[in-house]
């Protein structure tokens, strides 16, 4: 008899039905069952911050919970911000274009908060964006860089949806003319 449990847990829009050993970890399941290694596996008790991803919007430390625990849920990992057409997501270019990322290791843990603080929180200052990192460790930056890309992302995601709410209406309003 088997010890396994099944599970339905959606990863980044896609639906997974799988059977689990109770004691797997998320953070195993996303990298070696899924094959999503975006999430790092770092220090390994919920410090460090690289294993970062979302579970059902909200920041989780994926070596801290288990995979049995996902049942349900709606997981984002860092792969998530991918576009098949390599088009990098708002996040990662203002992270690549304000020298917030150096040997990467950190940087998927970085993203996801990122990701979780600007749906909240669109337009953060300095002490916002310091505030939402402080989770996350980083041994190469001085987070200045990391802090700067986290409020360019803001302003670049804010203004592509402020772009996107001028179409609608110039649209909207050429539709009733």
């Amino acid at each position: 008899m088997s010890d396994k449990q099944r599970i339905t847990v959606t990863v980044n829009d896609q639906e997974h039905d799988l059977l689990v050993e109770p004691r797997t970890l998320a953070l195993d399941l996303l990298r070696d069952e899924l094959r999503l290694t975006g999430t790092h596996a770092g220090c390994e008790q919920g410090v460090c911050g690289a294993c970062t991803i979302l579970v059902d919007g909200k920041i989780t430390r994926a070596c801290l919970m288990f995979a049995v625990q996902l049942d349900g849920c709606s997981v984002e990992t860092v792969e998530s911000l991918g576009s098949p057409d390599g088009t990098m997501h708002p996040i990662q270019r203002a992270f690549s274009e304000n020298h917030g990322l150096q040997c990467g290791f950190c940087t998927p843990g970085m993203l996801m908060v990122t990701q979780e603080l600007l749906r909240r929180e669109p337009r953060p200052d300095a002490e916002t964006a310091r505030a939402a990192i402080a989770g996350n460790h980083c041994r190469c930056t001085g987070y200045q860089h990391i802090v700067a890309s986290v409020c360019a992302a803001g302003r670049a995601m804010s203004e592509a949806e402020h772009q996107h709410v001028d179409r609608q209406d110039v649209e909207h309003q050429g539709a009733r003319a």
